[in-house]
This record gives C-alpha cells, sequence and structure tokens, in this order.
C-alpha cells in the first residue's frame, strides 16, 4: 500500500457541546480505534445539505467502523446561536454527533476554509485526508475501505455501536414548515419540510384538514399555483418540480430525474430528462413556471407547454453580480414572488433582495454581497438583511421580506426607496402569504402559521450590521500563487479524454484588489497580483475537477466531478503569505 501522509489531529473542541450523543461530551481519544469523519457545515449552505444526504449511505454501510461528526461551524450571527443550531441538526435530519462550534475554535484549528469541508481521521488518530464541497463521498468510501483493511491487519480498528443517541421526537401539526400557498378555497397549504409531506389547514392557519405525500417528497419547499389549478411543488431533496391537484389529490412529476444536477450535465431539454439541483421555491411568471434553484444559483424555468426546463440567469458562480440574466450571479435563491413587470427573489447567502425584469436584466434592491449582513433599516443602499428566505408582493408594489436570521419581517418600498421592519420577534420566517389586510407568516422554527395586521407604521430597531467571522488571511503585497490542491481518489484518473479536466475562475471584491491573474482557466494553480493600495478584500475561486476510473479495459469507466467556491478574506500586510493552498481533495504536501 502506498504511503499514506498522516497528520496528527487536533482536539474537538466547541463552545456549544455535543448534540446527538445523550449530553456525553467526547475526545478525540474516546473515537480512537474507528475512522472519523469530520464534516465542517453551517446549516445556512445549501452545499453543506447536500452533504449530509451524500454521507448517508457511508454512514449505514460503515456505522461499525466509522464515526461522522459534523462540526457546525457558522456563517451567518443567528448561526451561532445554540437552539438555532438544535433546531437545524432536527430539521434536516443528521443522525450523527454534532460540536457546535460557534466560536469556528476547531475550524481554526483544521485550516479550513470552506463550507462544506470533510476531513478523514484514521484509527491512530492522524488526518490522512481532506475534501472542499460535494462530491467526495465515492473517494472516502475508498479511503475507509483501505483504512478498515489497513488497521484491522495493525490490530488498531475497534468495531461498535458509535455514539450517536437519537434525541425524543416532538409532537406538533407541523415540523420546521417551509413556504404556505393560499388555495382558492380560502385553505392553507404548507409544505411541511422536516416530515417530508404537504398539509392543508383551514382557514384559520391552525386546524389540520389533510396531510398530502406519502413517500412522494423529501423536505418539499416552495408551492405555486399553476393556470390548470395544479400546484407546483418544489420537492427539494428528490431535486424535482412535481404537481399537486388539490381536486383529486393526485401527484405528479413535472420535471427532474431524482438525481442531483453536477457541470456538464444538460441546462435544458424535456424536464424529465434533465437533472435538477434543490429546487427552493417556484413562482408562476409570463407564460412559464419560475424556479429557484438553490443548489447551482442558479433561476430556471419549466414550460408546461413544451413540456421542457432550461436555465433562465445564473452562471453558477456564487456570489452578487447584477446585469443580462446569462451573465448574473447569485448565491442560493430561495424565495420568489412574481407581479406583472418584476419577478422578485429572495438571495440569500447574499442577504439580498432581487429583481429581475422583462427585458430578463438582474437588478440588486438591497444588499451587497456574500458577507455583509445585519438588521439595518433605511435607504436600501446601506440596509442590510441577514439570510432573507422568502419574499412577497404587497398590493403597492412594495414586497415583504421573511428575514429569516434576523427572526423579522421586513419591506422594501421601490417607491422610495427605503427598508424598514414590519414585525419582530417571529422565529426563523421562511415565506409569508397576503390574506386581505392582513398577511400570515411561516414561523419554521416555531412550526406554525402566524398572522399579523400588516402596520401602519414600522417597528423602530436599533441598527446592528456584521461581517462573516472567519478571519482575514494576511499576504503579502505582490504576488501571490494560488495552489488548488487535487490529488484524484485511489484507482482514479484525471479525466482528459475530452481535453483539459480541470477548470479555475478566480475574481475579487473589489474588483480592483486583483492587478492580475482573474479569468478562467484549465489550471489549478496560478499567480495572482494583488493591489496592496486596496489593502484588503475577498477572493472568489471556483474550481473543478474531473476524475475516472483508472482501468485501461474498461470503455466507459465511472467518472466523478469534484467542485468547489471558495471565498477567501484576505488582508495585505507585509510579511504576509506568499502562497495560498486551497484543497479541493486530497493533503497540501507543501505546508
Amino acid at each position: 500500500m502506498a504511503t499514506r501522509a498522516r497528520v496528527r489531529a487536533p482536539e474537538l473542541i466547541g463552545k456549544g457541546g455535543w448534540l446527538n450523543t445523550g449530553d456525553k461530551q467526547y475526545t478525540l481519544a474516546d473515537l480512537r480505534g474507528r475512522v472519523v469523519v469530520l464534516d465542517f457545515w453551517t446549516f445556512c449552505c445549501i452545499n453543506c445539505l447536500h452533504v449530509l444526504d451524500e454521507l448517508r449511505e457511508l454512514e449505514e454501510k460503515h456505522r461499525d467502523t466509522v464515526v461522522i461528526i459534523g462540526v457546525h461551524s457558522p456563517k451567518f450571527v443567528h448561526e451561532a446561536e445554540h437552539q438555532a443550531v438544535v433546531d437545524a441538526v432536527e430539521r434536516y435530519q443528521v443522525h450523527h454527533p454534532v460540536l457546535d462550534d460557534p466560536e469556528l475554535a476547531t475550524w481554526k484549528q483544521y485550516a479550513v476554509r470552506a463550507w462544506p469541508t470533510l476531513v478523514v481521521i484514521d484509527p491512530e488518530g492522524y488526518v490522512v485526508a481532506q475534501h472542499a464541497g460535494e462530491g467526495h463521498a465515492h473517494a472516502i468510501e475508498k479511503l475507509v475501505e483501505e483504512l478498515e483493511a489497513e488497521h484491522a491487519a495493525k490490530g488498531t480498528l475497534r468495531r461498535g455501536d458509535g455514539p450517536y443517541v437519537a434525541p425524543e421526537p416532538v409532537a406538533t401539526d407541523l415540523r420546521f414548515p417551509g413556504k404556505a400557498l393560499r388555495l382558492p378555497s380560502g385553505n392553507f397549504l404548507v409544505s411541511d419540510s422536516t416530515r417530508h409531506q404537504l398539509v392543508e389547514l383551514e382557514a384559520d392557519g391552525e386546524s389540520v384538514v389533510r396531510r398530502i405525500g406519502d413517500g412522494e417528497f423529501n423536505e418539499p419547499q416552495g408551492l405555486a399555483l399553476l393556470p390548470d389549478g395544479r400546484v407546483a411543488v418544489a420537492d427539494t431533496v428528490n431535486h424535482a418540480i412535481r404537481a399537486y391537484d388539490p381536486e383529486t389529490g393526485a401527484i405528479e412529476l413535472l420535471a427532474g430525474t431524482g438525481k442531483q444536477w453536477w457541470q456538464g450535465s444538460p441546462t435544458s431539454g424535456p424536464a424529465l430528462e434533465v437533472a435538477l439541483s434543490s429546487p427552493w421555491d417556484v413562482a408562476w411568471w409570463g407564460d412559464r413556471l419560475w424556479i429557484a434553484m438553490a443548489g447551482v444559483h442558479q433561476l430556471w424555468t419549466y414550460d408546461p407547454r413544451a413540456g421542457t426546463v432550461q436555465v433562465a440567469a445564473g452562471t453558477t458562480n456564487e456570489g452578487l453580480v447584477d446585469g443580462p440574466a446569462a451573465e448574473a450571479w447569485f448565491a442560493q435563491p430561495s424565495g420568489l414572488a412574481a407581479t406583472e413587470d418584476r419577478l422578485w427573489i429572495a438571495d440569500s447567502e447574499t442577504s439580498a433582495v432581487r429583481w429581475i425584469d422583462r427585458d430578463l436584466v438582474v437588478h440588486t434592491a438591497v444588499g451587497t454581497g456574500l458577507f455583509d449582513f445585519g438588521h439595518r433599516d433605511g435607504e436600501a443602499g446601506q440596509a442590510l438583511l441577514q439570510h432573507p428566505l422568502g419574499v412577497t408582493a404587497l398590493p403597492d408594489g412594495s414586497v415583504a421580506v421573511s428575514d429569516t436570521y434576523n427572526h423579522a419581517l421586513r419591506r422594501f418600498d421601490p417607491a422610495s426607496g427605503e427598508v424598514t421592519t414590519l414585525a419582530t420577534d417571529l422565529r426563523e420566517p421562511s415565506d409569508a402569504v397576503l390574506d386581505g389586510e392582513e398577511i400570515v407568516v411561516v414561523e419554521s422554527a416555531r412550526h406554525r402559521l402566524t398572522r399579523l395586521r400588516l402596520p401602519e407604521e414600522a417597528v423602530r430597531v436599533e441598527a446592528v450590521a456584521h461581517r462573516t467571522q472567519r478571519a482575514a488571511t494576511d499576504v503579502a503585497p505582490g504576488t501571490l500563487r494560488l495552489d488548488v490542491v487535487f490529488e484524484a481518489p485511489a484507482g482514479q484518473k484525471l479525466d482528459t479524454r475530452y481535453g483539459p479536466s480541470t477548470r479555475l475562475l478566480v475574481s475579487s471584491t473589489p474588483p480592483e484588489l486583483l492587478r492580475s491573474g482573474d479569468g478562467a482557466g484549465t489550471d489549478l494553480s496560478r499567480e495572482l497580483e494583488i493591489d496592496a493600495a486596496v489593502g484588503e478584500g475577498v477572493l472568489h475561486v471556483s474550481a473543478m475537477a474531473a476524475s475516472c476510473d483508472d482501468d485501461p479495459d474498461n470503455e466507459y469507466p465511472a467518472c466523478h466531478v469534484h467542485q468547489q467556491d471558495w471565498g477567501v478574506p484576505v488582508r495585505v500586510t507585509d510579511g504576509g503569505a506568499s502562497r495560498l493552498p486551497l484543497v479541493l481533495a486530497g493533503m497540501d504536501r507543501e505546508q
């Protein structure tokens, strides 16, 4: 067996303590003899949610030798609240121990730079691999099998039950509801995400009429009325769009293959033959259904007459860039609302409200980018939100914003250009539905719908502003060597049959931070020239590598795409680093 790089694993520490362990606190010594996979995640991050699903098969297949530990490492201030982490662990059905690390102590010890990042620790307590982004489950599976064989032979492998202890279930009519819709009957239809169902409630918003879906849905979210009276459903974790008929109860698949979309997959075609990626909301606008495709930071459309889907806006790059739809960047669009001339968008990871016009040009109303957020009212150019998941068109032309991580309902008025606060003391509001002169808010973390009168005057809130907690990386002025580290998994090689199998895209905020080195290319190493006069900013790096089974006798080898986006805050300092390594897969051997 080839020699494997090993680095002693730092201890696991987190001020929030351990979840899913029956209140027991663990150290690495307690886990000696097991293969440990650390999953650095934060619950706002769609890629992290994808990885949770990717790991479920590994978790089940190797449950007597492998311990997966989620290290919750917050981006947003709200995600550092312990109860919010408790809620997220239940909401996303995390069935392994979770270390709540609100101060990013373990994140820093392991030099993590991106959500999600997976770190593999062998049974003797050494780090043997690191992977950033999605699509690595197959590589970790191979490594686990190698480690099991190696350490069984050495006598250092310990089998048995893991430390996971399931929490007690809680009985409520709704459990982490996502979105809601007022039906023509006056009743409400709610996506009951954690229970994988739709629930119809009476007009009071409380009494259950019926529960819909037994095995059809997986964490459903957005709902939209179609012209034929059916309801389109964003079946998020099934990567599908379904239609539910309130009259007959019939459920039909409209779009998606059940598989997650990956780079290189078709972006248009027959709706049942094109893969989707975590559709989070839907809205009927114009003559088709628009889809907030949170998993790939795009907007797609479904045309029911032609039976086709296609990309309508966004490049798959994560960020905030306005302009023609094909060139715009989004960051996890999660809420849609249609008016006659605009499609409003809650762009959650940039804490922004945006819209697309009839000419298919994207605009930003509120929000500045991936790293600035808070609760600040006033002129839209300086107003702040925190990870909004919903947007609702109001009759006067303004929009109500479900400002999820601020636990508030906000309002943006295009006529005045002002942002105000309508209500506070909500708990993770994720959507709102207009009902006459009242608005019904989905309080996701209180597991209920809450009816509010639209106030004539806004609530006064003390302004707060935040930046993401990650410390900036000190870099030297002048030339910075960027190395994206990628090692093909065991038994695989880079797929060069049809040209280069790697891609690297680099940009910065502000753009002036980079004097040279931005743009796209195929080499995973690049020299960047940093402008010391700018002083600080964020480097945006997107990398992709495709690897295939290394079997010359197999004409159609299995191939895998590895992809990750990084946003790296940097500060220009004399004596700073002249090399920036970002690990996509493998180990950085120059450290």
